[in-house]
């Protein structure tokens, strides 16, 4: 596990000049490090080399796809291999389904406070995936459907069950495993053995990862506006 006392050097690609500054500023007094920025995608890609940073932050909204993706498999490619974190205003359907797809660390959006992003960024450097707390919420409400891996829109990647998938779905939706089982009327640890055949099955090792493969999958189910999400920051 990386020593998080350790200061973490920073490539910051965002075309926005104040941004950028005010991400310096506001990263001044943690275990962060901006060594270098970039307006545009190709002026990182130049500085990657020379820079070697621990983490990528980069906002992808004013550039076109190809750029993006260049950056996601170059990244990808560098050794040593940066932690790429997407920091932008708004959820873009098409760029987070790449996001995913290229391993990012997290999809941030700019509103969060800086406390936020600093606890987001310092979860990102020790291996964990990070979005905003809505985000399953959106997706679902948004009836978001991409077909990936050999998925197909009925959620039935990966092998699954008719049963699995409930359950899958009911994972992306923020439910418990008690709550779960009250919602298909079968016990605890029928829900427990079926969430470990599903980890196994789409080849992922707990319960958030297991959500956003449901997400990017076409797992989904209609639910409140308030469900609870499972991937939290």
């Amino acid at each position: 596990m990386t020593d998080v006392n350790v200061v973490a050097s920073i490539l910051h690609i965002d075309r926005n000049r104040l941004f950028r500054e005010g991400l310096r500023r506001i990263l001044g007094d943690s275990s962060f490090s901006v060594a270098g920025e970039a307006a545009t995608v190709q002026e990182g890609l130049e500085q990657l080399p020379v820079l070697n940073p621990r983490m990528v932050i980069v906002d992808p909204e004013p550039f076109d796809d190809e750029a993006f993706t260049q950056l996601l498999e170059t990244a990808g490619k560098h050794e040593p291999k940066p932690l790429l974190v997407v920091l932008t205003e708004k959820i873009g359907i098409a760029r987070l389904a790449n996001a995913l797809d290229g391993g990012v660390s997290g999809y941030l959006l700019k509103d969060m406070s800086p406390d936020a992003l600093k606890q987001s960024l310092q979860l990102a450097l020790v291996g964990e995936t990070v979005f905003p707390t809505d985000l399953a919420c959106l997706l679902i409400n948004n009836r978001f459907i991409v077909s990936r891996n050999g998925a197909s829109g009925d959620g039935r990647a990966g092998g699954l069950s008719p049963r699995e998938t409930e359950i899958l779905s009911c994972l992306v939706n923020g439910l418990s495993n008690k709550e779960i089982a009250n919602q298909l009327d079968i016990t605890e640890g029928t829900v427990k053995v079926h969430l470990k055949g599903i980890l196994k099955k789409i080849r992922v090792h707990n319960r958030t990862q297991a959500a956003i493969w449901a997400v990017q999958n076409g797992v989904v189910a209609d639910v409140a506006s308030n469900a609870p999400s499972p991937i939290r920051v």
